[in-house]
């Protein structure tokens, strides 16, 4: 048994062990969906950073900026400016107003069945949309780790682990397995950079000049437009990484983990410093391996460069760090994907089976349970959809998550919180032009199309050259809203300044 496969199995029986505690502590609703709300700050900021470091960030940000230079980095700037955006606001309306989901959030001000339907859609589709990636990067990883495996034998391992953390644990097993996972991934990275940073004699300057010559790109490693050619695609990515995280149902359910605002607020500072850490170490994973690994070699592993971290490990460190690198890697995707089913299970039994089929009347056994089927049928469509993206960039496929997200669910928050005059048919009219639009300039894009077979999903010229929707579909989404606001006589401001006070204040009742 090598060491890879070793550290691997610990990994899964100790995330298992966390489950089965967890699944004793785990009867209501509250518990099942949220913990009971009982984490501090600094155990939900692990856990949220925990949640957003990602496949994309740990295996796709460092094989993009191995094969691409600086264009990879614009994947770290971006999901680290994001985090403003969700603490200036996002995070406090979200905790003062909600309960389980985002659609409760709308719901205070709406009480629309209409609104929490199309809400609790948008939460599923965009969750499955980035379970895509993460389990696209488990494939790739443990077919590296355990030779002889096939990609679609290494998702579906995945994919059982995931649904029974889900399942037995909620939120409970999910958020620790987060935290314990945040940091085994920093301790990870820090000591990968470490040693990349020694590699240049601990200078910066050094480090830049040496890769001017150490890939085939050369000079034009250091400089944009190798992955990103066109400037409004350019533009369209960062949009949707800045603002898409605002969107994210499984960021935004971890606001309902803490007992107040004032705690989410500092959930947020906590994760925002943890991730800034990780995304300025990116650099030194792409570096180190675009100069001690070689671009062959990578692409020679994945296509896409998805396996440029670990294979950077093991040229540094041997097959032990090779191996504690991929079994963190491997945490950090069962992670995320337990969040993600988490937050579409929740959606479909809150906000589908007990508030729309049931209009309310529901016990909470009876939603938890619903919650735990809808867990594994969300694992089901994830893996099926996984199993054709698997040459796809993992950070790539999360960044149209992000702009899916942007678009469907970021004006509505927004518009809830500051506009007096919106309203029911602005919030459906956004929610479903944001999504729809979204969904359908992927669809017609280079992602899914390309002339040449191998490159895409399809053989066949796309219908739009952006490979990121953002710079439409986000737009589209705002003015779905304004224009489905005005289009409707229906005034929906009689709660606006009861709810603009509890946004702000968290004052649950006002006399």
């Amino acid at each position: 048994m090598n060491t890879a496969f070793l550290l691997f199995l610990i990994i899964v029986l100790g995330t298992l062990v966390i489950t089965y505690y967890a699944a004793k502590k785990t009867k209501t609703a509250n518990e099942f969906y949220t913990a009971g709300g009982g984490l501090t700050g600094w155990q939900n900021g692990l856990a949220i950073a925990g949640d957003y470091m990602s496949a994309a960030s740990f295996l796709g940000i460092a094989g993009m900026i191995a094969l691409f230079g600086f264009d990879g980095f614009f994947y770290s700037i971006g999901f680290l400016v994001a985090y403003l955006v969700v603490l200036y606001l996002v995070a406090e309306p979200l905790r003062n107003l909600g309960k389980y989901t985002m659609a409760d959030m709308i719901a205070a001000r709406f009480d629309n069945k209409k609104i929490r339907g199309v809400a609790a859609l948008n939460s599923i589709v965009i969750s499955i949309f980035y379970m895509i990636a993460q389990l696209v990067g488990a494939g790739a990883l443990i077919s590296l780790l355990i030779p002889g495996l096939d990609y679609t034998a290494s998702v579906l391992i995945v994919g059982v682990l995931m649904t029974v953390y889900v399942v037995f644990g909620g939120m409970t097993a999910t958020s620790w397995v987060q935290i314990i996972k945040c940091v085994l991934l920093i301790a990870g990275t820090f000591i990968i950079s470490l040693i990349v940073f020694a590699k240049f004699n601990f200078n910066i300057g050094h480090m830049f000049d040496q890769m001017r010559t150490a890939t085939p790109l050369k000079e034009a490693f250091l400089n944009p437009g190798n992955k990103f050619a066109n400037g409004l695609d350019t533009l369209s990515l960062n949009l949707a990484l800045v603002l898409g995280t605002a969107g994210l149902p499984h960021i935004l359910i971890r606001f309902f983990t803490v007992k107040d605002a004032p705690t989410a607020r500092k959930s947020v500072v906590v994760a925002t410093w943890i991730i800034g850490l990780f995304y300025v170490m990116t650099l030194f994973l792409g570096f180190g391996a675009a100069a001690f690994v070689g671009k062959d070699v990578i692409v020679k592993a994945n296509a896409a460069g998805n396996m440029a971290a670990p294979l950077l490990a093991r040229a540094l460190g041997g097959e032990f760090l090779f191996a504690f690198v991929s079994a963190v890697a491997f945490a950090t995707i069962l992670a995320v994907v337990a969040g993600l089913v988490l937050s579409a299970a929740s959606a479909f039994a809150h906000d589908f089976y007990g508030h729309i089929i049931r209009k309310g009347n529901v016990r909470e056994k009876e939603q938890v349970r619903a919650a735990r089927l809808a867990s594994v049928g969300v694992a089901v469509i994830s893996i099926l959809l996984a199993l054709f993206a698997q040459k796809l960039n993992v950070a790539f496929l999360v960044a149209l998550a992000f702009a899916v997200a942007a678009s469907a669910n970021l004006p509505v928050l927004v518009f809830t919180v500051f506009w007096k005059r919106f309203n029911t048919t602005g919030a459906v009219t956004g929610m479903l032009i944001g999504l729809i639009g979204a969904l359908a300039l992927v669809a017609v894009s280079p992602n899914v199309w390309d002339p040449v077979a191998g490159k895409a999903i399809f053989v066949g010229t796309p219908l739009i050259s952006l490979t990121n929707p953002g710079i439409i579909s986000i737009p589209l989404g705002f003015l779905g809203a304004f224009i489905g606001t005005y289009c409707s006589s229906k005034r929906d401001d009689a709660k606006f300044d009861e709810i603009l006070v509890k946004a702000n204040t968290g004052i649950r009742e006002l006399v």
